[in-house]
């Protein structure tokens, strides 16, 4: 003991207990101390294995024309065995370059189909609420645009189910016109099972206060619903799938060069968006 201490005393300060006197003292395994030494210098080895997974979830996204979010990334993580939290994810995203940016709207003129009183409208009967939990009762239809690689737009015309959230009618062309909105019409009524009698709820769009689709609507039973003026919120179901639509679809792309190639990936997109996509409440 007395020749211990006189070692001791020998040695600086500043080097009186050797790293392994330490380590023995908290018994804590060598091995574990410079495992975590090396993961400390080489951070980016900690989470080699997930980056690799991250990447190829999201080319996979890409190849079919998609863009995964950090809740998407992390349920195909976890459906990998590789259970991380929201935060680990979304950085890890950051740092490889393939989050999600929010989608900029302005850069695509949100479109606006209000052009005041050129016809009829209905009133409001759902008050925002959105909890029908049955099919085929309440629908909801918007249109939207998007600016392609030629400087033509886009329009895209939708409904959706309330209680499914299934895409019932989509419909694309080069103009917001009257065609566009009966052939959507056209197709939700070759969905629908016959008995069905659906509130159809929309905006104050000009496209829904005029005769033709008014009509339409009563040859075949069908009730019309109208937001109020100007208050996107009351029709929010169908706002959210164009929010969706236009971050999974479009952000981080390069604009469709045309009409034709914008229609097959929108195509593909609403498939997925019906059969395939994983359900998130937000």
């Amino acid at each position: 003991m007395d020749q211990i201490r006189a070692e001791q005393s020998q040695r600086p300060k500043e080097q009186r207990f050797t790293t392994g006197e330490i380590l023995r003292t908290i018994q804590l395994p060598k091995a574990t101390y410079y495992d975590e030494r090396q993961r400390i210098a080489h951070p980016s080895t900690k989470y080699a294995r997930v980056k690799q997974a991250i990447l190829k979830i999201v080319e996979e996204g890409r190849v079919r024309g998609l863009t995964y979010g950090y809740r998407r990334v992390k349920a195909k993580l976890e459906e990998l065995g590789i259970h991380l939290a929201d935060a680990t994810v979304e950085s890890l995203m950051h740092q490889l370059g393939v989050q999600v940016s929010m989608y900029n709207r302005h850069r695509n003129h949100q479109y606006h189909s209000y052009k005041g009183h050129v016809g009829t409208t209905a009133d409001n009967l759902l008050d925002q609420t959105f909890n029908e939990t049955n099919p085929y009762q309440v629908i909801h239809i918007d249109v939207s645009q998007i600016k392609l690689a030629n400087k033509q737009w886009a329009y895209i015309s939708v409904m959706i189910d309330e209680a499914s959230k299934e895409v019932l009618a989509f419909q694309v062309s080069d103009s917001p016109n009257r065609l566009l909105i009966m052939n959507t019409l056209e197709q939700l009524e070759n969905q629908l099972p016959a008995t069905a009698t659906p509130i159809i709820h929309s905006d104050q769009g000009w496209h829904y206060q005029l005769p033709y689709y008014i009509q339409r609507l009563k040859n075949h039973h069908f009730v019309q619903s109208m937001s109020r003026k100007g208050n996107c919120l009351d029709n929010a179901p169908v706002e959210s799938f164009f929010h969706l639509f236009k971050t999974e679809l479009l952000n981080g792309f390069p604009p469709c060069k045309n009409l034709s190639e914008f229609k097959q990936l929108a195509t593909q997109y609403v498939h997925y968006f019906n059969y395939e996509r994983i359900p998130f409440k937000n």
